[in-house]
């Protein structure tokens, strides 16, 4: 009987065990903090959850792993829709490990016939993930779709705001932050931020600290570029008796202006 591996709640690659990592890049074992999911090996992944991919297949995703995380989710997301078609997606979606449903999301992204709300409805569960890393590849995998058609991404993703769930209701937040974190920034929100209010305004006294945290950075964000927009629907969300969950969302919306 093998020992149980230990894990440590390692915060760089280099203090992970090898037991974690070999585990991690077998995808027998879910990423615990995102040095791990940084940290294991794609390749071999690649390699076990998919034996059976063709030598050129391989070499892709063997090239894709030299370059930055994102390029390399993409890349290799996009070789699977290649070589195994959008079939392999429900696969990779039902993968107990947390990378391989990462690259489903990307797969997702890549899929060349889905309108925005086909593509919204199918990352939708992923989006729900119960695995922090998954929810985070959902959003990243469909925000440029999002930003080439912004109108129609505000329209789609405000029911997002009524949903039950808090991870649903902090994607509608976090897809359209327009900074954001590890993508490309989206000018259109940077300098009209107005525009997102019906995505922000249900939220602003949203009970989950993983929403309102969203929402915090997603105006932090504005304040780059449209600090007094900012002030101002602060102080207008807290006016009158306003809840704790907004007085925590405005304070933290404005710590890069005091």
């Amino acid at each position: 009987m093998s020992a149980p591996i230990r894990r440590t709640g390692a915060t760089r690659s280099a203090d992970i065990p090898a037991d974690v990592l070999e585990a991690l890049s077998l995808g027998t074992l879910s990423s615990a903090t995102l040095a791990e999911g940084l940290a294991l090996d794609q390749a071999r992944l690649l390699r076990a959850v998919f034996p059976d991919l063709p030598p050129h297949a391989l070499a892709k995703a063997d090239a894709a792993c030299g370059i930055g995380i994102l390029k390399r989710m993409h890349a290799i997301a996009g070789m699977l829709l290649q070589a195994l078609g959008p079939t392999s997606i429900a696969r990779c979606q039902a993968h107990a490990a947390d990378t391989v449903r990462g690259w489903a999301c990307f797969m997702i992204g890549q899929q060349l016939d889905l309108d925005l709300p086909g593509r919204l409805q199918a990352i939708r569960p992923l989006a729900d993930d119960p695995h922090f890393g998954v929810r985070e590849w959902a959003w990243m995998a469909v925000r440029p779709h999002l930003a080439r058609d912004l109108e129609a991404a505000i329209t789609e993703l405000t029911p997002w705001t009524a949903s039950p769930s808090e991870r649903l209701r902090r994607f509608a937040s976090e897809a359209l932050r327009p900074r954001g974190v590890w993508c490309a920034h989206i000018p259109a929100l940077k300098q009209q931020p107005q525009t997102a209010l019906p995505i922000l305004e249900p939220l602003h006294a949203d009970p989950a600290t993983y929403v309102q945290d969203s929402v915090a950075n997603w105006l932090n964000d504005a304040a780059k570029d449209r600090p007094d927009w900012v002030r101002a629907l602060c102080a207008h969300w807290r006016q009158g008796q306003p809840t704790e969950a907004t007085r925590r969302i405005c304070t933290r919306a404005l710590r890069s202006l005091r």
